[in-house]
């Protein structure tokens, strides 16, 4: 693996994106690693967090993005909701070690999992709107979940970034630690799940995350078919194009 790495110690198992020198945003290599890792492991507790102590997932690659036409974006998007699937999915409790930026698919992922713990220099949000585009790896869904429809309305509508603290606040973060203690802390939080009876804790999850599971895989099914035709809009391209040569876009 180039972008994933994985450190297991007995039944808990902390995968860490490793693409600093791109604040770890998602690629499609990433995606694929992800994926592949996450559907091989054989764990009671996964913990996914950021390398490097400014970014958990910055968020997709927008560089990469920009140059996408409709069929092309929706194949990414597919295989973005893939790995959200298989971490939701999957027969481990995940939790998510937020440590610096988790924008776009990075706070996407961060809400793939069961529960998210940040540090105090996180920042959140769901910024697509700002590049004429939309969330496309489950956000409109899981982020009306975690916050109700009236402050996800707010988010994904000003595109705006929010601090751990607000996070806590809006019931999106469950707890907020001091940058050196998140891994330490979130380690404590997994150990006391591993030691619980593996059958009853996944009974347990299965049913609080079965509720209104198949009006959610609709609605990111809508979510994935939005996100590509809006690039046949001509938004996208202006939009990614303004951002990477930091200007204001032009819509």
């Amino acid at each position: 693996m180039s972008f994933i790495k994985v450190n297991q110690e007995g039944p808990i198992a902390t995968l860490t994106v490793d693409r600093p020198t791109a604040l770890n945003a998602l690629n499609k290599e990433v995606l694929i690693e992800l994926k592949e890792v996450v559907s091989k492991l054989d764990c009671r507790v996964l913990i996914i967090t950021g390398a490097g102590p400014k970014a958990f997932v910055a968020g997709a690659d927008i560089a990469v993005m920009s140059e996408m036409d409709g069929n092309q974006a929706r194949e990414f998007v597919e295989l973005g909701q893939s790995v959200i699937k298989a971490i939701d999915q999957g027969s481990f409790v995940s939790i998510a070690a937020v440590n610096g930026f988790a924008l776009g698919g990075g706070c996407e992922l961060a809400m793939a999992c069961d529960l998210i713990y940040a540090s105090e220099n996180a920042k959140l949000g769901l910024p697509e709107t700002n590049l004429g585009i939309i969330p496309g790896f489950g956000g409109t869904v899981n982020l009306v979940q975690r916050i109700g429809s009236h402050r996800a309305l707010e988010m994904v509508l000003t595109g705006k970034m929010i601090d751990a603290q607000t996070a806590k606040s809006f019931g999106l973060v469950l707890e907020v630690f001091k940058a050196e203690e998140l891994i330490p802390k979130v380690l404590e939080i997994a150990k006391a799940f591993s030691k619980k009876g593996k059958q009853s804790i996944l009974a347990a999850r299965s049913l609080v995350k079965g509720v209104g599971s198949e009006l959610k895989d609709r609605a990111m099914l809508h979510e994935r078919e939005k996100f590509a035709a809006l690039f046949a809009s001509g938004e996208p391209r202006e939009g990614m194009k303004a951002f990477l040569e930091k200007r204001e876009a032009k819509f």
